[in-house]
């Protein structure tokens, strides 16, 4: 009685599909955090109520000037001045969804799968400040334009009226848009610094409207050497038509609201890098 052995072909044996690996680039880096940005609601309504807040308030206080409703304290305004009287309100809309870009990721646990596929972290944290500053600085600046060329024709004719050949007229409304962009990745920075939704909302808000009005509070020496180097005193002169010796150059100004949003995105790197998720 004979015992047969059977055997089998190794070369036949099934083998397990091999899934194929993707090396992380920053090219796919933001393209994955574009995609992202544009997946959510929330991107879309925030960035219209900013362009909405440009215009609306831009044009409103324009068409005032033009049927004299306004009181003294704006007789002296220009076309620049009232087309860019919604950049307060735009910076907080812009702001508020530079924060929502990072810090919604950590208040919804996506960061753990983000920080997963980019183990070495800074690239997110760069692409995200990177695409939403480039969107914030495209729609502060498509804004001003409009504002500026609608509200021109409510104030033609005007002790106000303007025109974009004028001197320093085009410079002010990109510095608009520049400091709204610069906006936006500030709040991006304070999102991932903070971690927190109403963390990172209420340092922008505090820091972009409490903090110039409590500089009130200093003596009058210490206001003139301080209140300049504020982020929202900084950068109304990036955009700012007239100068004086209590203000800083655009120039000056841009320099300074730069090194703030520098120091965010540093503190931003830093515990990124450094603490867990």
């Amino acid at each position: 009685m004979s015992t047969l052995t059977a055997t089998t072909d190794p070369q036949a044996a099934p083998t397990a599909p091999t899934r194929p690996r993707y090396r992380v680039t920053g090219r796919r880096v933001l393209r994955s955090e574009w995609a992202k940005l544009w997946s959510l609601r929330s991107t879309w309504i925030t960035l219209a109520l900013g362009l909405l807040f440009l215009l609306v308030f831009g044009l409103i206080i324009s068409w005032q000037f033009a049927a004299g409703n306004l009181d003294s304290d704006f007789d002296r305004s220009t076309a620049v001045d009232l087309s860019l009287f919604g950049v307060p309100f735009a910076q907080l809309a812009l702001g508020v969804l530079g924060v929502l870009v990072t810090a919604g990721e950590y208040s919804t646990g996506m960061i753990r799968s983000t920080l997963a596929a980019v183990p070495r972290r800074l690239p997110v944290l760069w692409s995200k400040a990177a695409l939403y500053g480039l969107v914030a600085l495209s729609v502060g600046t498509v804004g001003a334009f409009v504002a500026f060329l609608v509200g021109g024709r409510l104030i033609s004719g005007t002790s106000a009226s303007q025109s974009l050949s004028d001197a320093g007229v085009a410079r002010s409304l990109l510095g608009a848009g520049l400091y709204l962009g610069l906006v936006g990745v500030i709040g991006t920075g304070l999102g991932a610094l903070l971690r927190s939704v109403a963390g990172g909302i209420s340092v922008l808000v505090g820091t972009l409207i409490l903090v110039p009005g409590l500089t009130s509070l200093l003596p009058s020496s210490w206001q003139q050497n301080v209140s300049p180097y504020l982020p929202s005193t900084a950068g109304e002169s990036m955009f700012a038509l007239t100068h004086d010796s209590s203000t800083l150059s655009p120039g000056a100004g841009l320099a300074v609201f730069l090194g703030w949003t520098v120091l965010v995105l540093a503190g931003a790197a830093y515990r990124l890098k450094r603490n867990d998720v």
